[in-house]
């Protein structure tokens, strides 16, 4: 018999009835049921329910076994009683009578439980991660995720792609995100860094000739962390195609996203035919170019209503260059309990208030709207907003006005609230949506100057000729795809040809030399026959934290770091040795406390 397991803690049936078998485990729980002991035994693949009692010889080493004890057993498969089967275990028809015993691994008194799945403090599980991992929720989720990537290696194979391993040491590029730096021992102060995507080696790979490519990419960003974002490292199904257009990448991505959310989804519904919607009417809609589409609610632009208004304050902001007054419609929403509760949460954002109005019926039947707007504005222009905005008696509709990209975000929040807590937001369905149509360029509003706003390597639609016009009107040939209110994929078809990038950074006030210093070994390629190409990156991190019902993307990350950026586990980030310095011929320069 083989030294430590004949069968795994999962495989044992009825059928096994009467075998001698050796299983290898550890002690999930003990329980005492008048001097007979039993032991549930757990590894990777399942539970076995063991049993015990002073008959055998094993029963004084059984004793003294405690829960997460690694331990091996020898003993005779037996049929449970019928009033003792648990329906629940695929082995939960028979149990093992222990005939020897041996422990593997004893364990100190636990820092956190494994069996019941407690609630914990995260630094906590963080810092003793491997038994968090024997923990049967987050033991799942890192196996939906070793699913998940082998789903989707497997779909892209089946397409024609080609996997490639690009370079994790290479040289700094800003992409968005502050580069991890790596000193250089042999080019004293000179320095790598860790790539935030591959994206210049994956379009290198696009001018060698390789047609299609993809990866299950590491990425590395210094980044604030968020419920959704790691702070230090991710992996994203990273492809790239020559010679497609825009439309070419979605028919070819979307069926890998969609098979892979219909297999992991638990059925749960995904929409299969995805709408493409605009960057600037989904800031208009939503507040946000990531948004939750099982939320209806859209909101509306009513500054004709508050324009020479009786409310001062939207009646003055709009005498402000770009400025708008935006409604959110709040179906089922005309209660003062409920407004009133909506008013609160701007002030907790930050601002005064928002303002709102609600219909509701008049002593006479008729309908009349009620809140502090309705009585600065008047009735034709409360009409006017409820005709817009499709709203009856009972529905309410709330006010934010200004500069859009500054109450956007708030309006965004506001219309997540107003969709769950009236209950118009359908959670048991994946949404998927495109958002097109990305603009290139934005000025700061302090300094006037013109810098990128998104993607700076995307080609911009309509080429050089696009680039002699205004360049705030400039639009990307570059793209997202949200589900559920995340952002899962963004990609771009590339700006491929050296006189428009030139162009596009010289707008950004990059001059040609500065081009060259950054980006030199993409653009040296691009001036040998570089194809037409495009490509995307998937967040398997979001998309498994989507799948497995999770809101932080921590649960589903085997090893992660903390809010601050450090691992509480292994000790990082660590101090380093003087000696460690010198071969790097480096010198710290550390703030004073």
């Amino acid at each position: 018999m083989h030294p430590y397991r004949s069968h795994t803690c999962g495989d044992l049936r009825l059928s096994d009835e009467g075998q001698t078998i050796r299983l290898s485990g550890w002690v999930h729980r003990v329980r005492d049921h008048g001097g007979v002991l039993f032991i549930d035994l757990r590894d990777h693949y399942g539970v076995t329910q063991c049993v015990v009692d002073p008959d055998s010889a094993a029963f004084g080493l059984a004793e003294t076994v405690r829960s997460e004890w690694c331990i091996r057993i020898d003993g005779n498969v037996k049929k449970r009683t019928d009033e003792t089967i648990n329906p629940d275990l695929p082995t939960g028809e028979i149990e093992i009578f222990i005939r020897e015993m041996e422990i593997l691994g004893p364990a100190k008194e636990l820092p956190l439980p494994v069996f019941g799945e407690l609630e914990y403090p995260e630094e906590v599980r963080l810092k003793y991660r491997f038994l968090d991992l024997r923990r049967e929720k987050l033991h799942n989720n890192m196996m939906l995720r070793s699913e998940v990537i082998r789903d989707l290696r497997d779909r892209m194979w089946s397409i024609g792609f080609n996997e490639f391993q690009t370079p994790i040491i290479t040289a700094s590029s800003p992409e968005g995100a502050r580069d991890f730096l790596v000193p250089s021992r042999l080019h004293p102060g000179k320095f790598y860094a860790l790539p935030q995507a591959p994206q210049q080696f994956k379009q290198l790979l696009m001018v060698s000739g390789f047609d299609k490519y993809f990866q299950i990419a590491p990425c590395f960003r210094d980044e604030d962390p968020r419920a959704d974002r790691s702070p230090t490292d991710f992996y994203q199904l990273d492809m790239e195609m020559s010679f497609v257009t825009q439309q070419d990448v979605f028919d070819t991505i979307e069926p890998v996203m969609a098979g892979c959310f219909e297999r992991f989804g638990k059925g749960r519904p995904v929409n299969r035919n995805w709408p493409q919607i605009s960057y600037k009417d989904s800031a208009l809609w939503y507040g946000t170019d990531k948004p939750d589409l099982r939320n209806p609610i859209k909101m509306q632009i009513v500054s004709e209503h508050f324009a020479g208004s009786g409310f001062a304050i939207f009646a003055k902001l709009l005498e402000q260059p770009g400025t708008e007054i935006r409604a959110i419609p709040a179906p089922k929403g005309g209660s003062r309990k409920f407004c009133d509760r909506m008013n609160k949460f701007a002030q907790g954002e930050g601002l005064p208030g928002m303002g709102y109005i609600f219909w509701r019926k008049a002593e006479d039947g008729s309908m009349e709207a009620a809140g502090p707007l309705a009585k600065n504005i008047g009735p034709e222009r409360t009409e006017a907003i409820r005709v817009q905005l499709g709203l009856e008696v009972g529905d309410a509709a709330f006010f934010l006005g200004g500069k859009p990209k500054q109450f956007e975000p708030v309006a965004a929040k506001a219309r997540v609230i107003i969709g769950e807590e009236l209950g118009h937001s359908d959670k048991d369905r994946f949404e998927f949506v495109w958002i097109v149509d990305f603009p290139i360029y934005e000025r700061d509003e302090e300094t006037g100057e013109i810098d990128f706003e998104h993607n700076p390597f995307s080609m911009p639609q309509g080429g050089m000729e696009a680039l002699e016009g205004d360049p705030l009107d400039v639009r990307g040939w570059q793209y997202d795809l949200s589900c559920n209110g995340h952002e899962l994929v963004s990609g771009a078809i590339r700006n491929h040809k050296p006189e428009i990038m030139y162009k596009a950074f010289e707008i950004a006030g990059y001059p040609a030399d500065e081009v060259d210093r950054r980006f030199g070994g993409m653009v040296n390629a691009f001036q040998y026959g570089a194809p037409p190409h495009g490509g995307c990156a998937a967040g398997i991190d979001r998309m498994v934290m989507l799948l497995a019902d999770e809101a932080n993307i921590r649960e589903v990350m085997l090893f992660p770091m903390n809010q601050k950026a450090e691992d509480l586990m292994m000790g990082a980030p660590s101090d380093v040795t003087a000696a460690q310095l010198r071969d790097l011929h480096l010198r710290l320069n550390l703030p004073e406390d």
